[in-house]
């Protein structure tokens, strides 16, 4: 990556690395001393749920580091250990992890570096490998200390374009700038950095003049925000968060420009097939006129005149379509920007995010500061209780309307209610978004049924499976989360439960988002791979294929996911058929490709190929309000369009043949936005 420092700050920092063998920790001490310890608080969604500890022991010029690292992710324990063996220079002799990365995601790896070669245990497996030179040995979502030694290990040993890691491939670090900060002592003035290559994406890393590390912005194996940040910094820990999104957005920026397309001035579409996404018959070798980021007009060539300073892009065996929506996204790095953009999603519901992190990484795409679809956020609420997540409490009403006011006032479009909230402040949020003009989306909190919280003002659902909790008849108390599965398999669709949910549910128009996608992946096994049914896991990045493709043997009970799985499609076709309004959302799962399996699914639910292309084009609009800018190629709405090799009325799968997305008056070539994350195209 280029490079995009001012000279200021370049000169600053080579006077930085000539004094980083005196000014960093020097581990110094007889044999056993201890060198040097510290600990971290580590964080998901800005809330504080365990703590990472270390202590570098010295005997004699070789050092010993031991990790502890843990917490607790709604309810599930995370730990983590970490053992690191080195010379006094950080030269890599062996090291160990093992345990949790996620809630759903172990790791259990081992590290021997010789004279000439390194042996590499991955669980029980060992291979051997050439040795590097200037190696360290690190694995992705690793405990912070380990990203703390490994830029130590990289500043003295000449900060090299790319370092060479085991088990992984290369790490890059990049020096982003500087930050101050307040301490309890008084201002801290911090070097800011980004890490690439450890994990999928961008880490933002912050230091202080001895390289002692100060706060980690970055994700877990989940996808989910994290952060790791000393006691010291705590209070800084929202401006950390808000740093890092601005400025992996500016690095993007700086990519963005050199991707094929057109940047500027005004294009035609011409000779391609035009899949308006009203419902109409397509129109074969048609022109698409585009203006200041607008379509100027659309239709049958021959009735369409191109305007003489118009950039003429052949599109002819082609189809073009409205850009695509995905209405359940956590946009938690900014490398969902591109990777959105190249499967031709042009819009994205947020469904809960960081606040100071969304909001600096919206202001930058609308700004034309950053590469990524549009941004409709709704702004994530939660209550007390073990299991919440993020920092946004509703305990109390005045709880309620302090946090519908501030996601208004920043421009969030809804609320959205997670798994802890009680319905009083469930009541108090709904009645107070509604009165400022939101809606509100969400789970069906913990305790409450859907007939509760649509009653108490929630419009919309995220996910199938609480439609399928009110579609069976009642279990008694003490029923187990089997005993539920069993229910939601053996649902009658002709029982008075699902007649009744159905009816109710299309009574009071909501919306619902299914996320099949989430409840397909969960079927998963050796004997049934991610890619025997999602075709874009053999495309992910390669920091992604542990965390996404690595999955056990058939759970015993495999065959009741399957009849879930089964019987949801049943309920989307049902709810569909019945009038009951389905926009099309992922939650993530594989990145950028599950919407097309979301669809996909949706066409084995009963829709037809357009009305699948509907749930993620004109539908969304409609539901957030926005069907008379967006949603549809019609003349007068902005131009967010893609253009497809292929006919996807035929077969809906074309539609992942995305060559070319418009968006904010920019055509891009996906290839290159796909390959500029880690993906193949």
């Amino acid at each position: 990556m280029r490079l995009s420092t001012p000279v200021a700050f370049r000169r600053a920092f080579v006077t930085f690395l000539i004094s980083v063998s005196s000014a960093s920790p020097s581990f110094a001490g007889g044999d056993s001393a201890v060198a040097e310890e510290g600990s971290f608080i580590l964080h998901k969604f800005e809330n504080p749920i365990g703590q990472e500890t270390y202590r570098v022991t010295r005997s004699g010029d070789r050092l010993s580091t031991a990790i502890s690292f843990k917490f607790t992710d709604r309810g599930g324990p995370v730990p983590l250990a970490v053992t690191f063996q080195s010379s006094v220079d950080l030269t890599p002799e062996s090291f160990g992890i093992r345990g949790r990365t996620s809630r759903s995601s172990r790791i259990d790896d081992s590290v021997v570096v010789g004279r000439d070669s390194i042996r590499v245990r991955d669980r029980d497996v060992w291979t051997t490998r050439a040795r590097a030179a200037n190696v360290f040995t690190i694995a992705g979502y690793a405990p912070v200390t380990m990203q703390m030694l490994m830029v130590r290990f990289w500043a003295s040993h000449g900060s090299p374009k790319e370092l060479p890691t085991v088990p992984g491939s290369a790490v890059r670090i990049e020096p982003r700038g500087f930050d101050t900060v307040e301490t309890a002592s008084g201002p801290a003035r911090l070097r800011r950095f980004t890490v690439e290559g450890l994990i999928w994406g961008r880490e933002s890393i912050w230091f202080d003049n001895t390289l002692r590390l100060a706060a980690v912005v970055s994700t877990d194996a989940e996808f989910d925000h994290f952060e790791a940040v000393g006691s010291e910094y705590e209070a800084s820990l929202g401006k950390f968060v808000g740093r890092a999104g601005a400025d992996q957005m500016a690095a993007l920026a700086d990519f963005s420009r050199g991707v094929s397309g057109i940047h500027e001035g005004s294009i035609a579409l011409v000779g391609g097939t035009l899949i308006d996404g009203t419902g109409a018959p397509p129109v074969e070798d048609a022109t698409v006129v585009i203006e200041h980021g607008r379509i100027a007009a659309a239709g049958p060539a021959k009735s369409v005149p191109i305007p003489s300073s118009a950039r003429v892009v052949q599109t002819r065996g082609e189809t073009i379509l409205p850009g695509l929506w995905d209405m359940h996204a956590h946009v938690e790095q900014v490398e969902w920007g591109p990777i959105y953009l190249a499967a031709g999603v042009t819009t994205v519901r947020d469904c809960g995010n960081e606040f100071e992190f969304i909001t600096a990484v919206r202001d930058a795409i609308a700004g034309g500061r950053g590469l990524g679809p549009r941004i409709l956020c709704a702004g994530i609420v939660d209550g007390s209780s073990p299991f919440a997540i993020g920092v946004e409490r509703v305990d109390t009403p005045e709880e309620a309307l302090e946090w519908v006011h501030r996601y208004h006032d920043a421009g969030f479009r809804q609320m959205k209610i997670y798994s802890s909230v009680k319905l009083e402040e469930l009541r108090v949020v709904a009645a107070e978004a509604h009165r400022l003009g939101m809606t509100v989306t969400g789970h069906v909190p913990n305790g409450l049924d859907i007939y509760q919280v649509v009653e108490a003002g929630q419009d919309q659902i995220n996910h199938l499976h609480y439609v399928l909790d009110i579609m069976h008849p009642p279990l008694p108390p003490g029923a187990t989360k089997l005993d539920q599965m069993r229910a939601q398999a053996s649902i009658d669709l002709n029982s008075p439960e699902a007649r009744r949910a159905i009816a109710f549910l299309k009574q009071r128009h909501v919306v619902v988002d299914p996320t099949a996608v989430l409840t397909e992946y969960s079927t998963a096994s050796t004997a049934k791979p991610v890619a025997s049914f999602e075709s874009g896991a053999s495309k992910i990045a390669p920091e992604l294929a542990a965390q996404l493709t690595d999955v056990g043997p058939p759970s015993p009970i495999a065959n009741i996911d399957e009849a879930i799985l089964r019987k949801a499609l049943e309920v989307i076709g049902a709810l569909h058929g019945a009038g009951v309004t389905i926009v099309a959302g992922t939650d993530q799962t594989v990145p950028g490709h599950s919407l097309h399996r979301e669809m996909e699914l949706y066409n084995e639910a009963g829709f037809t190929p357009m009305e699948a292309i509907q749930a993620a084009t004109i539908v969304p609009a409609r539901v957030m309000g926005l069907e008379h800018e967006l949603g549809t190629v019609e003349t007068g709405k902005r131009a967010d369009l893609i253009i497809v090799n292929g006919d996807p009325l035929k077969d809906l799968r074309k539609l992942r043949n995305v060559e070319w997305v418009i968006t904010n008056g920019s055509m891009y070539n996906t290839a290159e936005l796909w390959r500029s994350v880690g993906f193949k195209p």
